[in-house]
C-alpha cells in the first residue's frame, strides 16, 4: 500500500496535509472551501455538461430504437458512455482527480459536435453560485432528441472520503414519428472521492440511480467500487424491467464497469456485449478563446488555467483571487442598484411537471422539483 501523500510533490506536502486537516474538521459544504492551486483542474464545472454529449453517436442512436424497450436500452448505453468522461478521464490524464474550478454566476459554455447525422449543440450556464448549479440543454434536431437538466453539488467529509451528492436531474425528450413525445428521467448517482490520504484522489460512484421512461420501462443501476477483499473498481449492475413494480424480476440485467465494458448477464441477450466506453469519443468544438463572449468559461478562466497547466500555481492563485474579488464586487453593485443578475439562456421553473410525473411512476418521492428550461425552445 502506498505511503500517505506519496503522490503529492514534496514541495506541496505541507499544503496537502493542511488541506486534509481542514476538510476533516469542516462541518459545512466543502465546495465553499478554497483548495490549494496544485490540486485544481484547469477546467471549470461549467464545461462538465459536455460529457453528456461526447458519446454523440450513442445520443443520436436513442431515436433509432423501434420499440420503447429498445429506446430505453439505448438511453442506458448512452448514459454509461458519458460516465467515463465525467468521472475518470481527468484521473487518467493527470494521474489523480483534480478539483474543478467553481463557475462564476452567469458563466456559459457553448459548443457542438458535427457528425454525418447532423449537428449536436450544447448550451450550459451557471444559474446559481450559492448553491452552485449548472443548467444545460443538449439537442440534435435531425434525430429529434434533446437533453434538459441541471446539476449542483453538496459535498461533505465521511471517514477517509469526500462524499458528493449530485443535486438535480436530467430529462431526455424524444419526438416520435407518430408525433408523440417520449421522456426519460435520469437521476444522478452519488460520488465518493477516495485516495485522499495517498495524495491520489479518484472517483467512485456509489449507491444507485434510476432511469424512468414515460413508456413505463424502469432501469435501476447499482454502483460498487473495489472492495477490500476484491472486486473491480467502477463496477455496476443495471436491471431493466417493463415497470418499476417488476424490477425484482427484470427482463434484462447488464453488468460490467461503467468506464470500460459491460455485457448482458440475464435475459434474451445474455452473454452479448452491451456498451463500450474504452473507445475515444469526439471532444466538443468551441469557438477560439479570442472570439468567445466575455462570460464564456474558457475565456473567463484562461489566466488561471494557463498557470495550472504551466505549474505556475502562484500565478494561478493570483488570477483566481482577482477574478473572485471582481465577482464579489459585481454582486455588491447589483444589490446596491436593485438590479439582480438575470439568466441569459434559461428560465427557472419552480415545479417541473415532467419530473414529478416520472418520479411518481417508479414510486419515488420528488426531493426537488425545480428545473431550468432553455429559453430557445
Amino acid at each position: 500500500m502506498a505511503e500517505d501523500g506519496a503522490a503529492v510533490p514534496s514541495e506541496h506536502k505541507g499544503s496537502w496535509t493542511s488541506f486534509l486537516k481542514s476538510i476533516s474538521t469542516f462541518s459545512g459544504d466543502l465546495s465553499s472551501m478554497t483548495a490549494p492551486s496544485f490540486i485544481l483542474s484547469p477546467t471549470s464545472l461549467a464545461e462538465f455538461p459536455s460529457y453528456w454529449g461526447e458519446p454523440t453517436e450513442a445520443f443520436i442512436a436513442i431515436s433509432k430504437g423501434k420499440t420503447a424497450e429498445d429506446r430505453a436500452l439505448a438511453v442506458l448505453a448512452w448514459f454509461l458512455c458519458t460516465t467515463k468522461g465525467q468521472f475518470t478521464r481527468r484521473e487518467t490524464q493527470t494521474g489523480s482527480e483534480k478539483k474543478p474550478l467553481n463557475p462564476v454566476l452567469g458563466e456559459t459554455f457553448l459548443g457542438r459536435w458535427d457528425t454525418p447525422q447532423g449537428k449536436t449543440e450544447l448550451i450550459a450556464e451557471q444559474v446559481s453560485h450559492h448553491p452552485p448549479v449548472t443548467a444545460y440543454f443538449l439537442h440534435n434536431k435531425e434525430s429529434r432528441v434533446s437533453l434538459q437538466g441541471h446539476c449542483g453539488q453538496k459535498t461533505s467529509f465521511s471517514g477517509r472520503s469526500i462524499v458528493v451528492k449530485q443535486v438535480g436531474h436530467a430529462l431526455i425528450r424524444l419526438s416520435l414519428p407518430d408525433g408523440g413525445i417520449e421522456s426519460y428521467l435520469i437521476t444522478l448517482p452519488r460520488l465518493r472521492i477516495e485516495g485522499l490520504w495517498y495524495g491520489s484522489p479518484y472517483i467512485e460512484l456509489s449507491d444507485s440511480s434510476f432511469i424512468q421512461s414515460s413508456a413505463g420501462t424502469h432501469i435501476a443501476i447499482e454502483y460498487k467500487g473495489k472492495g477490500y477483499f476484491g472486486g473491480k473498481s467502477h463496477s455496476f449492475k443495471a436491471s431493466v424491467a417493463k415497470s418499476a413494480k417488476d424490477i425484482s424480476s427484470p427482463d434484462h440485467v447488464i453488468e460490467g464497469q461503467w468506464n470500460a465494458k459491460s455485457s448482458y448477464t440475464k435475459g434474451s441477450h445474455s452473454g452479448k456485449p452491451f456498451h463500450d466506453a474504452t473507445k475515444d469519443f469526439p471532444e466538443i468544438a468551441v469557438a477560439p478563446i479570442e472570439e468567445q463572449d466575455t462570460m464564456e468559461s474558457r475565456r473567463i478562466w484562461k489566466e488561471v488555467a494557463d498557470g495550472i497547466r504551466k505549474g505556475n500555481f502562484e500565478a494561478a492563485s493570483a488570477a483566481k483571487t482577482k477574478l473572485e474579488n471582481e465577482q464579489r464586487q459585481k454582486r455588491k453593485q447589483e444589490t446596491e442598484l436593485g438590479k439582480p443578475w438575470q439568466m441569459r439562456y434559461f428560465t427557472h421553473v419552480p415545479s417541473d411537471a415532467d419530473y414529478g410525473k416520472l418520479v411518481k411512476q417508479f414510486g419515488g418521492q420528488p426531493d426537488e422539483e425545480e428545473a431550468f428550461y432553455y429559453k430557445g425552445l
